[in-house]
């Protein structure tokens, strides 16, 4: 009995103890006063620390990265229910409270969902009450990127692209006021109907945060020419960006009067005169927008021997060697059509349905003097600054097989291949001559088969130290079932030319 009544003597200072920290609790849990808060501090270990803003209608805009941390300041702030950031409330964990401060992260905020009616504040409650402080939280200034058409027709879509495209307030594009616009879920992209007219290429974005000032880019560029050998009356395709506008072409030595724009300024496309009225030389066509040139020589035909590896024309740039599965022939009727002509010398592959890995041989370039594709002094340039290129006219469907270039000095080790089935995955035919550019990054190594792997580092690699190399083509059917057709095509025109 008696050490029963000790351990209630023990308890008992505890219990009084107990009871009288309880009514303190009580007042801590809620202090009865309403939250206030007067400045948002960037957080970073002190001294550091960045004021973000005081609440003054004064403070500029600003971007803050969602999951950054920030601090509250103000007074009773210990017992936060609930903190919203433009309306979007924030996660917290309230041992990073105090009376005076409030350490938080960033929510992530999509703007284009938000209440636009809390942008610019936060929203701080307790039991005790709320208040709502001016924070100018919002996007980043915008950005112009580029334009999606700018030759579209008036009244057709166009999105303008960039970043930050929210809340936008002003909108010029061509000097055009735009009073109907949307902008994406994300604010990268503005779309609109291309306005009647244009007076100027000025585009300007005004947003809640900031002014993008851009001008309408429409440079124009050249991707590829559909036939560089073409002769009098094919129809020739320069191919590329913003082709239109166009004030003057010049094909080679040839002043281009008459021709026809793409709509959409994708590519420009003329009859070429007869390939001996004019020079070989570069293309080059100004717009109201600029100029573009080609670095390499177009109608190469006539007399160029720099980097030419056969013509199979007679004389040191023949480049036939006499044995292979291959015919020497000109003026065939089969490969000519309305996109090229070619009345002179070629060599062309009449190759029938190939078995599973079978394969036809094309002895190329073997009897040239030299077989230089390039001077030594540009043997140590990007092996993509270079080209193979050829005039190729494909007579009827061919689907499966793989023409692939080797040269002597690389052998097996590299391998281009050309494979223009495989882009559609349906037969390739051509309607005529038309010119295949062949980078010499395309010629790769061998993991599974001959060029699937990895790109040469250096031009070396492929042609050895001097630039001069002879070279062979094979159609081979790498497959283990026999071609869908065969191989009825001719080639002509074989070089290696710089091509940037």
């Amino acid at each position: 009995m008696k050490n029963k009544l000790d351990i209630r003597l023990y308890f008992l200072p505890l219990f009084f103890a107990l009871v009288a920290l309880l009514p303190a609790c009580k007042k801590s849990d809620v202090s009865g006063a309403a939250p206030i808060v007067t400045s948002i501090r960037l957080y970073y270990p002190s001294p550091m620390d960045t004021l973000l803003s005081t609440g003054s209608p004064t403070d500029s805009s600003l971007y803050v990265a969602a999951g950054k941390y920030v601090v509250i300041i103000g007074q009773n702030l210990q017992n936060a229910t609930e903190i919203d950031f433009n309306g979007v409330p924030t996660q917290f964990n309230a041992a990073l409270f105090a009376p005076n401060s409030a350490v938080v992260q960033i929510p992530n905020i999509v703007y284009s969902t938000i209440d636009t009616t809390k942008l610019y504040t936060l929203n701080y409650n307790t039991p005790a009450g709320s208040t709502t402080f001016s924070f100018k939280l919002g996007p980043a200034a915008p950005t112009i990127n580029a334009i999606s058409d700018v030759f579209a027709a008036p009244g057709d879509s166009v999105y303008l692209y960039g970043t930050n495209l929210l809340f936008v307030q002003q909108f010029v594009y061509g000097g055009t006021k735009i009073t109907k616009f949307n902008s994406s879920f994300t604010g990268d992209s503005l779309g609109f109907l291309m306005p009647a007219a244009t007076t100027t290429k000025l585009i300007m974005v005004t947003t809640k945060s900031g002014t993008a000032v851009d001008t309408i880019k429409a440079t124009p560029t050249i991707s590829s020419i559909s036939n560089e050998n073409a002769n009098v009356g094919d129809s020739v395709y320069i191919y590329g960006a913003y082709l239109k506008t166009i004030q003057s072409i010049s094909f080679g030595g040839a002043t281009i009067t008459d021709f026809t724009e793409d709509p959409h300024g994708t590519y420009v496309t003329f009859l070429a005169p007869a390939s001996n009225s004019y020079s070989s030389g570069p293309v080059t066509i100004v717009t109201s927008y600029g100029m573009v040139s080609t670095v390499y020589n177009v109608n190469t035909q006539n007399g160029v021997t720099d980097g030419l590896l056969a013509n199979f024309e007679w004389g040191d740039y023949f480049g036939y060697a006499w044995w292979g599965d291959i015919t020497l022939a000109n003026n065939i009727a089969d490969f000519n059509g309305s996109i090229g002509t070619n009345t002179s010398q070629y060599v062309y592959f009449n190759s029938p349905v190939l078995a599973g890995g079978a394969s036809v041989y094309a002895p190329l370039g073997n009897s040239n003097t030299g077989n230089h594709w390039m001077p030594v002094a540009d043997i140590t340039d990007p092996p993509s600054d270079w080209a193979l290129k050829f005039e190729i006219s494909v007579a009827h469907p061919w689907n499966g097989g793989t023409l692939y270039i080797e040269t002597a000095f690389a052998g097996d080790n590299y391998v281009a291949r050309y494979e223009p089935w495989k882009a559609k995955n349906v037969a390739f035919q051509t309607k005529g001559w038309e010119t295949v550019t062949i980078p010499l990054s395309n010629f790769k190594s061998k993991v599974n088969t001959l060029g699937d792997g990895v790109s040469i580092t250096q031009i070396s690699d492929l042609l050895g130290p001097t630039g001069a190399n002879s070279y062979n083509m094979t159609l081979k059917n790498f497959s283990t079932s026999q071609t869908a057709t065969g191989f009825y095509a001719a080639i002509d025109n074989i070089r290696c030319v710089k091509i940037k």
